[in-house]
């Protein structure tokens, strides 16, 4: 019992090591975005025409960006932490296998942001600005711009490491290609729900968007399968072994 109490309090320990490292990461990179957020607004406003209506818009916004940046830039750390936490947990093949997919997971993420600020923001605000445009005068406040390119560009930072979670998944044993084909059409409307609540409520926008997430998760069982293959082989070898 004694020996079990002390696992505990040196599990939290641990854990308030982690916690302490990556708040206080996550407030410099914050303090720094604050420092340079009047060269990171023209980059994100994109020389669109916006307003305040108040000067404590003003304030909201600049923390809403700093804290939106520096969560995305503290995330491979905030990852790094996670997994030297839950190192002693794993086995080598697990751990091995986990810190491999650390790199994949900042690069997938920083790829879903990419696809959401170049291709799905741009498009769907042209579409609806556009579509405003033909009946009203528009006017755009600085809020609403931010928030609807949050909306529209963190999510898919998320949504694109899907094939890696299924991946990694397939690696440990929990899913396998056959499981992932049998749930497919699940998958489709959960992914059919997730394009729905993540764009505004018109077909243009959702299409444009469901279509990469089911990309996404035919590229996920895709990989999914050569990594069984590779499992089942190399189960193979250590068994002859």
């Amino acid at each position: 019992m004694e020996n079990n109490d002390q696992t505990l309090v040196e599990h939290l320990t641990e854990l308030r090591k982690v916690l302490i490292r990556s708040i206080v990461f996550f407030t410099f990179c914050f303090i720094l975005c604050l420092v340079f957020i009047n060269h990171l607004i023209p980059i994100l406003a994109n020389d669109y025409d916006l307003v305040m209506l108040g000067p404590l818009d003003v304030i909201r916004l600049y923390t809403g960006i700093a804290g939106s940046i520096s969560l995305g830039i503290s995330l491979p750390f905030i990852a790094f932490q996670a997994w030297l936490f839950i190192r002693p947990a794993l086995n080598d093949k697990e751990a091995k296998i986990s810190i491999m997919f650390i790199p994949g997971i900042i690069c997938s993420f920083a790829i879903g942001l990419s696809f959401g600020l170049f291709i799905v923001f741009p498009t769907i605000y042209g579409f609806l600005m556009h579509l405003g445009e033909s009946n009203f005068s528009m006017m755009i406040t600085a809020r609403e711009y931010f928030s609807f390119l949050l909306i529209s560009t963190i999510p898919f930072g998320f949504l694109f490491e899907v094939p890696l979670l299924l991946v990694f998944l397939t690696n440990i044993g929990v899913v396998s290609p056959e499981m992932l084909k049998s749930v497919r059409k699940y998958a489709y409307v959960v992914l059919a729900v997730v394009s729905a609540l993540i764009t505004p409520p018109d077909f243009f926008s959702q299409i444009l968007v469901l279509f990469p997430l089911i990309g996404l998760y035919e590229l996920g069982l895709f990989l999914s399968k050569i990594s069984y293959r590779k499992r089942l082989v190399m189960d193979a070898e250590l068994n002859k072994g």
